[in-house]
């Protein structure tokens, strides 16, 4: 019962999403990330690997007025077609990490990539 209270709800907010991304796609600046999640696979009574994409905006620090928003695409895999769904459109800076999906976006010139730092394993930026 509770998962279909779940779906339900889902379904009702699906405008609010959609409107969401829509307004985030008219920003300047975006961050891009993607990071993994259980997803039952109910065919064989287990756990798959899948993906929360998430698409954000938070220009406070810098003086913007826009306020902080971020919206989670699901999707199955990790690859470049995904970045582009999640993507579509968008004319701007989108500030991700070095992951290979996200170069493929810079290639028409309507995206330009900031490349965030972080650290490795071992200690040292990368």
């Amino acid at each position: 019962m509770l998962a279909d209270w779940l779906g339900t709800a889902a379904q009702e907010i699906r405008p609010v999403v959609r409107r969401l991304r829509e307004i985030l796609l008219a920003s300047a600046r975006l961050f891009a990330d993607e990071r993994t999640l259980p997803v039952l696979d109910p065919g064989r009574g287990k756990v798959k690997k899948g993906y929360a994409w998430a698409l954000a905006r938070d220009d406070r620090p810098w003086g913007g007025t826009d306020p902080p928003a971020v919206v989670f695409r699901y999707a199955p895999g990790r690859g470049q077609e995904h970045a582009r769904a999640l993507l579509a459109d968008y004319r701007g800076i989108v500030q991700c990490d070095g992951y290979a999906a996200y170069k493929a976006l810079a290639t028409g010139g309507d995206v330009t990539l900031a490349f965030c730092w972080r650290m490795s394993a071992a200690g040292s930026l990368t």
